[in-house]
């Protein structure tokens, strides 16, 4: 889940740094000014890489797009450029690339993570990658479209959104659209698909109104995403169920959560008596401390790594997390992580090391990442009297749905609630994609948006019972 720094629990990202651009100091040659593209093969996934290679004044810098990634502007901290050999140096990930230049050609490889991968660079930015998705809706609609303004229970908080309104004689049953983790906008926005304006598209043509939000602190919403948890996103999404139960056009009200978002429904769900169902895509069932060490696990060894690596990544994780349990000084929690991360890092350059664990500092001392590592959804799933539709892809390496759904099932059982659907989509990923192995690195590269069967599954269920 939602970006920012971006959050690596339930909403994927690249994490990098948009630090200032450091120009080399290396005498420009204009045969390397220009624009290169190549595209990177790694385990899972084919990644477009774009450099920016600019001189001004005699010195040569550079930015890196990865358009599959969603990430532009990278700063590239070092660049040479010399007897047709080229170094770019980007700090902030780790990595770099080195190449020798033959008729507008640059043949090297990538390094990252003492990983390297062959790449070759062609002039121009005609290799960037073009995003298809055939299944992102454009006007004409058959439905109506309003724009609305919500005003949160948070002071200084409104919440702007689109309401979509089936064209039907009475009022339709309307859901909640709750977005994964990291700054989110209302199309749920990431790796260049909108899966929450596809989801809303398809459950509007088939009679079931939608509401969808920008997050606090994220597009037209105001506010501030930095310091909220999500206790406070579902502060939000109670006030758009109010919001919604003050109107006469729409009917039953349910809340579709992804993700985070199948965390923070619960919540609402208990503090709402207007809400009459819920629907988790991808939701937890375990803390968020088990949720990230099997995340880590199926990530590593999805993308090709090795058990090795999966078991220094969770050590790092673990002494980590027990830092952000353990410790108030900030001082004595920095130090702690900064000596967890530093022998997972040993390999990586001393200035990129310390960039790394900047990022991770930040993210891990967030109020947002406090507050998730050791919240326990149960209480709420057991205290859930709507029906509850659970869904998630079986190739999820990000909450894994064996442990979670088995979790989510047990906790409603528990609570007595006997209108409970729990489904596994065969071949599906964390965003319902159909997927070869279910690493985030194929987001970006898969053309489907949200399976027609997981769309279909949602939709059924919701009009079965309204």
């Amino acid at each position: 889940m939602r970006r920012r720094t971006p959050r690596t629990s339930l909403g994927w990202l690249l994490v990098v740094l948009l630090g200032a651009l450091t120009p080399a100091a290396a005498s420009a040659q204009v045969d390397i000014v220009g624009d290169w593209h190549g595209s990177l093969e790694v385990p899972g996934a084919t990644l477009p890489l774009i450099f920016h290679i600019t001189e001004t004044d005699g010195s040569l810098s550079a930015t890196l797009d990865s358009p599959a990634q969603g990430a532009t502007g990278i700063p590239v901290d070092t660049v040479t450029f010399e007897d047709g050999h080229v170094t770019l140096r980007v700090n902030a990930i780790g990595g770099g690339y080195e190449g020798d230049l033959s008729n507008d050609t640059l043949r090297g490889s990538w390094s990252q993570s003492g990983m390297s991968f062959d790449l070759t660079l062609e002039r121009g930015e005609e290799g960037g990658v073009v995003m298809h998705r055939p299944q992102e809706p454009h006007a004409p609609f058959p439905y109506d479209i309003e724009e609305v303004r919500i005003a949160s229970s948070a002071a200084g908080v409104t919440l702007a959104g689109s309401l979509t309104l089936p064209d039907a004689d009475a009022p339709a049953p309307v859901v909640v659209l709750i977005t994964g983790s990291g700054p989110q906008d209302r199309d749920e926005a990431l790796m260049g698909h909108r899966l929450f304006l596809v989801l809303a598209d398809h459950l509007t043509r088939h009679g079931v109104a939608v509401l969808r939000l920008d997050d606090r602190g994220v597009g037209e919403s105001t506010g501030s995403f930095a310091t909220a948890t999500s206790v406070d996103f579902a502060d939000d999404v109670v006030s758009a169920v109010e919001f919604l139960d003050r109107r006469s056009d729409v009917g039953p009200i349910g809340l579709i959560g992804h993700s985070e978002g199948g965390l923070v429904a619960p919540i609402v769900a208990n503090r709402s008596t207007a809400v009459r169902f819920v629907v988790l895509m991808a939701g937890p069932g375990l803390t968020g401390e088990e949720i990230l060490y099997r995340q880590s696990d199926l990530i590593i060894k999805a993308s090709g790594g090795t058990d090795e690596a999966a078991a220094a990544n969770r050590a790092a994780q673990a002494a980590m997390f027990a830092a952000v349990k353990e410790e108030n000084d900030p001082g004595v929690l920095r130090t702690r992580i900064r000596e967890a991360l530093e022998p997972a890092l040993a390999d990586v350059p001393e200035n990129a090391r310390d960039a790394q664990i900047q990022a991770q500092l930040a993210q891990v001392t967030s109020p947002w990442f406090r507050y998730f590592l050791t919240y326990d959804p149960l209480p709420a799933l057991r205290a859930l009297v709507q029906p509850v539709l659970a869904i998630n892809g079986e190739k999820d390496t990000q909450v894994s749905p064996k442990e979670n759904l088995e979790a989510i099932r047990l906790a409603l059982s528990e609570g007595g609630n006997d209108d409970v659907e729990i489904v596994e989509l065969a071949g599906l990923n964390h965003l319902f994609q159909t997927a070869e192995t279910g690493s985030p690195n194929e987001y970006a590269t898969i053309e489907e948006t949200i399976s027609p069967r997981a769309l279909q599954t949602m939709t059924d269920w919701i009009l079965a019972r309204f």
